[in-house]
């Protein structure tokens, strides 16, 4: 998929209350792309957008030391995942359009961490961005990607960066 979300939602007559986007720290060329495709679904229909922050355990400690200063395994990772700035930046802009925002962090392997707020959301739709074309101009998807795409019980909408 290309991102155009709107067209899915006016072709297929579906109701969507909630929305899951799948981000993480690479997205920051993509946040114009997943927040149009965010806005463009919500043209339609009004529904709360859960942020899922993507970091490993290994990254989530390691943010906590550069954004808290310590390392302590107490931080909130929810709260943690509201400091990064990818996180700040989107929700900001989804603010703005009057679309409400929750925050929430993705532990585990990355993928099964976006699936599992998905399901514990009830998510209608799961959003996530991928990476550049490949030279034969085939998207290429990582595995966390792939994890969400093949696992989620709802809707998969992959953004991918734009050439």
């Amino acid at each position: 998929m290309n991102g155009d979300s709107s067209n899915l939602a006016e072709t297929e007559d579906i109701s969507i209350d909630s929305v899951v986007l799948g981000v993480r720290a690479s997205d920051d060329s993509r946040v114009e792309a997943l927040v149009d495709a965010v806005t463009d679904l919500s043209e339609s229909m009004a529904f709360e957008v859960t942020i899922a922050y993507i970091f490993d355990k290994d990254s989530h400690n390691e943010t906590i030391k550069q954004v808290v200063g310590t390392d302590s395994d107490h931080v909130d990772p929810d709260e943690l995942a509201g400091r990064m700035s990818v996180v700040r930046t989107i929700t900001d802009r989804l603010e703005a359009a009057s679309i409400d925002v929750d925050i929430r962090a993705a532990p585990g392997t990355s993928g099964e961490g976006v699936v599992d707020i998905a399901e514990s959301v009830d998510a209608d739709r799961v959003i996530i961005g991928g990476r550049s074309r490949s030279p034969a101009g085939k998207a290429l998807f990582g595995s966390a990607v792939q994890s969400v795409m093949f696992n989620a019980s709802c809707p998969v909408t992959f953004v991918r960066d734009q050439e």
